[in-house]
């Protein structure tokens, strides 16, 4: 057995840099008060936060949803929700982080056959937790010249665009496109599909044409073959068919006001009121006759 020693000093723990050499604090600029978080925290890098191209708002929208639990809902809609900012703005910060490699958005279809997008967040854009494993699995011999290659998705075509893209003219929009799929099952778009052709619509409500009109003149006389592209075929119906702008109305004269009397002395009491000439006050013209 071990002898024990009582007496022994109790060894003091090691003092940090900051504490033997406490650092003047500046006298201009940000000071840091932190707390250190035991709990209801995350963990981001300050290549995000301090990211010199992106804008604040996506950085702010990367850092929600890597705060956020899986299966969370961050589609445009959801998002627009959450937080002050309209569709239009929290379309363009997700575009972002998408092209910066923080966000992935992807189109797959369900065992059901509804198609729904996959959101990936990645809090280090270039590395994941699979990157060792597959480092060490075996390379996939060349592709050769003769094989053919998977199908690259194709851009949309362009859309018209609104005089005036306000937030709640965007959600209509989102709206008419959303319902077209209860007229025709062939017609269910993804989210990115209606955040492409969501400015086409508005362009046409702009033109004061109703919703239930631009959902008729969508989905009237559709072909009978399948809709191989159907966000393809409605941002050309989009197009071709755009109606006129609305006749211009000319403004509506408003009435011209009443003309403002100069003040007058009533010849009896003395008082004074309004009146284009001088005479008697209204209650002196109805107390007594004008001929006495």
């Amino acid at each position: 057995m071990d002898a024990q020693h009582p007496n022994a000093p109790v060894l003091t723990t090691s003092r940090t840099p900051d504490e033997d050499h406490p650092q003047e604090q500046p006298l201009a600029g940000v000071v840091h008060d932190h707390v250190r978080h035991t709990e209801s925290f995350t963990v981001v890098g300050n290549h995000l936060v301090q990211h010199k191209e992106m804008s604040l708002l996506a950085i702010g929208l990367a850092c929600y949803i890597q705060s956020v639990r899986q299966g969370t809902s961050v589609d445009i809609k959801s998002l627009a929700a959450r937080f002050p900012e309209g569709p239009t703005r929290i379309a363009a910060g997700l575009r972002e982080l998408e092209k910066f490699g923080y966000l992935q958005r992807t189109c797959t279809r369900t065992s059901t056959g509804r198609i729904v997008t996959r959101t990936v967040s990645r809090n280090r854009p270039g590395h994941s937790r699979g990157g060792a494993a597959r480092e060490t699995a075996p390379r996939r011999p060349a592709r050769r010249a003769d094989q053919e290659k998977p199908p690259s998705r194709k851009r949309l075509p362009a859309v018209p665009q609104p005089s005036y893209p306000a937030p709640a003219l965007l959600q209509a929009a989102v709206d008419v496109l959303t319902g077209l799929r209860r007229r025709d099952p062939r017609l269910l778009l993804s989210a990115t599909d209606a955040e492409h052709l969501a400015p086409g619509v508005a362009a046409w409500l702009e033109r004061e044409i109703a919703p239930t009109a631009v959902r008729h003149a969508l989905t009237e006389n559709l072909p009978d073959e399948p809709l191989i592209r159907p966000a393809a075929f409605l941002a050309h119906r989009l197009t071709a068919q755009l109606p006129p702008p609305p006749p211009l109305r000319p403004p509506v004269p408003s009435a011209a006001p009443e003309p403002r009397h100069p003040l007058q002395t009533c010849d009896d009491c003395d008082r004074a009121f309004r009146g284009p000439d001088p005479g008697r006050c209204r209650d002196c013209r109805t107390d007594r006759p004008e001929g006495a």
